[in-house]
Order: C-alpha cells, then sequence, then structure tokens
C-alpha cells in the first residue's frame, strides 16, 4: 500500500467508482462461470487440479480416485508446509486488487464512508472496509489486506485485534455458508415439510449480528484488561521500520 498520509489525499468520484468496483469484486455477488465472473475474487483465483492417487479395475473398466493438490493421508510439518503453500496465490492476488484499488483511492472512499458506521459498531476505522468485505469471502485475504493495513499504520494494534475477533466469528462466512450450510434448508421430513422452519435470510443476519458481537465483546474484554488509553496508540509503521 502507498505510504502517502491518508489526511491529504482527496476523494474524487473516481475514488467511489473505484469503491464500488471493490465492494462487488470481492463480495462474491459476480461468482459464477459466465462471463462476468472475470469481475469476481473467487473465480478469479480458480481452484488446482485434482491429483490421481490409486487406480482400480472395476467390473466397469478401470477407476481413477484423485484428490486435492495436497495429497491424501499427510501430516505434520511436512502437510502445513504444503497447506500454507496453497494460500500464497490467494494472498499474492488479494494484496495485488488491494494496493490496485488503492491507487485509484478506493481506501480513501471506504474510510469516508465506512468510518462513520464501524466506529460505533467496532470502533475501527472505514478504510478497514474492504478487508471486512474479503474476508466474507476468503478468510486468506480478509487476513492478508488486515495485515497490511496495520503495517501500513491504518489500524492501530488494538483496532486490529478488535477486527481479527470478527473475522474468526464465522470466517469467510458468505462462501461457506452457502456453499455447504445453505443444503441444510432444502431438507424435508417424511411428511414432506421442510425440515429447518426459519429463512436463509434469518441465518445470514444471526451470523452477522453475532460477528458484531464477538467484536465487542472483545472489545470491552480489551477496555477491562488494558484500559481505554490503548486504543490511540498507532503501531509502528514498515516505513518507520526503515527509517
Amino acid at each position: 500500500m502507498s505510504n502517502t498520509p491518508i489526511e491529504g489525499r482527496k476523494v474524487t468520484i473516481g475514488s467511489y467508482l473505484a469503491l464500488i468496483f471493490a465492494v462487488v469484486f470481492f463480495s462474491g455477488a459476480l461468482q459464477s462461470n459466465q462471463w462476468y465472473g472475470v469481475f469476481d475474487f473467487t473465480t478469479l483465483n480458480g481452484s488446482f487440479g485434482s491429483v490421481v492417487y490409486s487406480v482400480s479395475d472395476t467390473t466397469d473398466g478401470v477407476e481413477a480416485a484423485s484428490t486435492s493438490f495436497r495429497g491424501k493421508g499427510g501430516s505434520g510439518a511436512r502437510d502445513g508446509f504444503i497447506f500454507a503453500l496453497t494460500l500464497i496465490p490467494t494472498v499474492m492476488f488479494a494484496l495485488g486488487m488491494i494496493n490496485v484499488l488503492e491507487h485509484y483511492g478506493a481506501l480513501d472512499a471506504a474510510r469516508k464512508l465506512l468510518t462513520p458506521l464501524l466506529r460505533p459498531l467496532m470502533g475501527i476505522p472505514g478504510n478497514s472496509g474492504l478487508a471486512l468485505i474479503a474476508s466474507l469471502q476468503s478468510t486468506d485475504a480478509g487476513a492478508a489486506m488486515t495485515r497490511q493495513l496495520q503495517d501500513e499504520g491504518h489500524l492501530t494494534k488494538r483496532e486490529t485485534d478488535i477486527f481479527t475477533m470478527f473475522q474468526f466469528s464465522a470466517g469467510a462466512a458468505i462462501v461457506n455458508f452457502f456453499s455447504s450450510g445453505a443444503v441444510l434448508f432444502t431438507l424435508t421430513t417424511a411428511s414432506g415439510e421442510p425440515a429447518v422452519t426459519s429463512s436463509i435470510g434469518l441465518a445470514v443476519a444471526i451470523m452477522f449480528i453475532f460477528k458484531f458481537v464477538g467484536a465487542n465483546l472483545f472489545r470491552v474484554y480489551l477496555n477491562i484488561t488494558e484500559g481505554k488509553d490503548n486504543k490511540d496508540t498507532k503501531p509502528t509503521t514498515v516505513a518507520q521500520e526503515n527509517a
């Protein structure tokens, strides 16, 4: 991210357009194999191919069993290293996109629009809005963007801790819920009635409510253990460390 002081930047129409694009890009709203999928983070991030790990003869012919890029049956440090390796493309792509969007003023527009909302709700600045949106789709992208915001001095250590608590509760909520949890709402009882009587919208609302509840419970904990005076302590930025 840029080291230009955020106070000296002017928010323009282009900044708001960049913010709108960023919200759509990281929200997952356009996730699809259709042409408009090129404007979605998860679609462009892609996925690893499958690896064949066993072949067997059956009455129908030869069948090959496949697994993910990480393989099957791994453990310990080696398996952990392979898992960490799979995170690199996502993190690099997310940080690259956020740097491009920041160049066009998306973070400045987010700070101006979202600070009046996020300050009362969680005590964090509005320029963390893009990281918040990204974290709803990808925990890796949200974590990487949050770390960079702290390194650049946009977030204090206290704000980073609170924001991390928000992300930790129901991580990647949108993707995980609609890819696995939403199937519960299609189940029916023996009589044909829905097995889950609540709506998908209610379930999503509860997840979001308790993400904010969790963040604010952590704010209370920090107030008790550290006091309110620490909330204005700015972290040492990368530029300051290298000075």
